[in-house]
C-alpha cells in the first residue's frame, strides 16, 4: 500500500495496541487488507523491535495505526460513519463494534473496545431526519434521540404520526 502521492491516510494513535486494533477491524470489515508493519528502531522513542505502525485498509480507506503512547486518547470528536444497506447490515456492525468491550452510546453511535467512535447508520435514517416536511423530520429526529441502536422502522412510524 505504498503512497503514490494521491489521496489520504487516516492515522489512528493507539496506546500500544495498534496491531490488535487493525486485526479487530480486519475481522469485522470483510474487504479489508493489512499492509506494512513498521517497527521501532534504536533511533526512535519506542523499544527497538516493537510495532510502531501497522497499515491497513477497510472499505477502500487507508489507515495507519500508530503506537504512540497514552498522551492522546480517542474522543467522540472524531467518528467514522458506516452507511449500511439495511437493518441486518447495521446490526452486524453495531454488534461487532460494541462486542468484546465496546459500548453503546446514543443515536447509532458506538465506541469500540479501543475507544474509536463509529456511527452505524442504516439505510433510510438520514432521509427521515432530513425529510422536506419539517414535522416528519422533527418526529423522526425525536424518535432517534431516544434510541441507542437506530431502528428505521420505528423512526418511520414516528415520522408518520400526525
Amino acid at each position: 500500500m505504498a503512497s503514490n502521492g494521491n489521496g489520504f491516510t487516516t492515522c489512528l494513535w493507539f496506546d500500544g495496541d495498534a496491531e490488535a486494533a487493525a486485526d479487530h477491524y480486519l475481522s469485522i470489515f470483510k474487504d479489508g487488507k493489512r499492509g506494512r508493519i513498521g517497527r521501532y528502531n534504536e533511533g526512535g522513542p519506542g523499544t527497538a523491535g516493537d510495532v510502531m505502525v501497522v497499515e491497513f485498509e477497510i472499505n477502500g480507506q487507508k489507515f495507519v495505526g500508530l503506537n504512540g503512547g497514552s498522551q492522546f486518547p480517542f474522543t467522540e470528536a472524531i467518528s467514522f460513519q458506516i452507511h449500511c444497506a439495511d437493518a441486518a447490515e447495521a446490526d452486524y456492525y453495531y454488534d461487532r463494534l460494541t462486542g468484546d468491550g465496546g459500548e453503546e452510546s446514543a443515536c447509532g453511535w458506538v465506541k469500540d473496545k479501543f475507544g474509536v467512535s463509529w456511527q452505524v447508520i442504516p439505510a433510510g435514517a438520514i432521509e427521515l431526519i432530513s425529510d422536506p416536511d419539517p414535522g416528519r423530520a422533527a418526529r423522526a429526529t425525536a424518535a432517534m434521540m431516544k434510541m441507542k441502536k437506530l431502528d428505521v422502522e420505528r423512526m418511520r412510524q414516528a415520522a408518520d404520526e400526525a
